[in-house]
């Protein structure tokens, strides 16, 4: 059997993780932004003069429901934490498979920082796999290979997301009317923003602001309304909100359905912070009792990220694992409550209301014998 399997699953796994119905197939694309503000050039800009601009060229990876009878079974070759070394992972999504009939609705996953477009690999296949054109960016700036100041991540990413729900609503297989953003950490704070929750007027003058004030752009008032399609939100470890970049006022005005996943013990975004963006909302919060910020998200850790790095001085196994949850546990959790708010959300499935109500979504009618729901807890507020 291979290593890195990126659809690995559990008897224990509750009904809508790992494989669903449907074959998948992956294919690559290249995306371009044509005149996306330049960050780099804004060092040497002198105060008030126009904002150069640049192409800005996102590659992407396209998840979708395959040709019925397609063979499972793929890889793809990525690079680890540390930016060096490489790993190939292997999936049930067959590379550049022939698309089945139909259009499906978008969903729009977004990697942390660093990070890239197959650390939620999982939730790609098994999301296809059920329905959904899923899409994944390599966030420029934001790699294991070209990380650059965090405030050029708070500038690009809500632009990055937005232009990819622009874009990939004119792709065949997409329904253009339908679509929802996943964000991980750094993809968490950029599906808030792009949903509406704009930032305070402080953060352009943050230390981690980019300058000549260009994060005015994500201000609330000043924050466009979200791209028309976009009807959900699910923000797992969603970065910010510790760090003052929001008010209350921002979320109870967030008009769009949340899901906020997160650890009790998340060292980088903050556990209560999180709560407070579901609870203000009028979200929906999943928490992995005693987990991290990796809680969920990633991908299981690749055998080749176990060994110490010298250019981090650690081994990139950490950025992957939590040191008390299982992955392929947390994985599975993962996919089957996103399957559950996402068929709700964007396919109108009532069927999957006992799957998100807390007094029924961790009973034993739902798929959780009580010794599999330890350790969780799921909460809903109202806005």
């Amino acid at each position: 059997m291979e290593h890195n399997r990126v659809d690995a699953t559990r008897p224990d796994s509750p009904p809508l993780a790992g494989p669903g119905p449907l074959p998948v197939g992956v294919r690559t694309l290249t995306l371009t932004d044509p005149a996306r503000p330049d960050l780099d050039a804004l060092a040497v800009l002198p105060e008030g003069a126009p904002l150069p601009r640049s192409a800005r060229r996102l590659t992407v990876d396209l998840w979708y429901p395959a040709e019925p009878g397609t063979a499972p079974g793929g890889r793809y070759e990525t690079l680890l934490r540390d930016g060096e070394r490489r790993a190939v992972l292997h999936g049930r999504a067959a590379r550049d498979a022939a698309p089945g009939p139909g259009r499906w609705p978008l969903v729009l996953l977004s990697h942390g920082y660093p990070g890239n477009r197959y650390l939620m690999a999982h939730l790609a296949e098994a999301l296809a796999s059920r329905g959904y054109l899923v899409a994944a960016a390599d966030h420029p700036g934001s790699t294991y290979d070209d990380q650059k100041p965090f405030g050029q991540t708070l500038y690009h990413r809500p632009l990055d997301q937005r232009f990819l729900l622009d874009t990939l609503a004119q792709h065949e297989l997409a329904d253009p009317d339908r679509a929802a953003i996943v964000g991980f950490s750094m993809g968490g704070y950029g599906a808030l923003v792009t949903g509406g929750a704009g930032l305070v007027p402080a953060m352009v003058r943050h230390e981690l602001a980019p300058p000549h004030g260009v994060l005015r752009a994500h201000l609330e008032g000043q924050l466009p309304p979200p791209p028309a399609n976009l009807r959900a939100l699910i923000a797992i470890g969603p970065w910010g909100n510790g760090h003052g970049l929001w008010s209350t006022r921002a979320f109870r005005r967030l008009g769009l359905p949340l899901m906020v996943m997160g650890g009790s013990v998340d060292e980088i975004s903050g556990y209560s912070a999180m709560r407070a963006i579901a609870e203000l909302s009028g979200g929906t919060l999943l928490t992995f009792v005693n987990a991290g910020h990796n809680a969920a998200a990633p991908i299981p850790a690749p055998l080749e990220s176990y060994a110490q790095s010298d250019r981090l001085g650690w081994a990139p196994f950490r950025h992957y694992a939590d040191p008390v949850w299982d992955t392929v546990r947390m994985n599975a959790l993962a996919q089957h409550f996103a399957a559950a708010f996402l068929d709700r959300h964007l396919k109108g499935d009532t069927a999957r209301d006992a799957d998100l109500a807390p007094a029924t979504a961790l009973s034993e009618a739902q798929g959780f014998e009580p010794a599999l729901a330890k350790g969780l807890t799921l909460e809903r507020w109202q806005a």
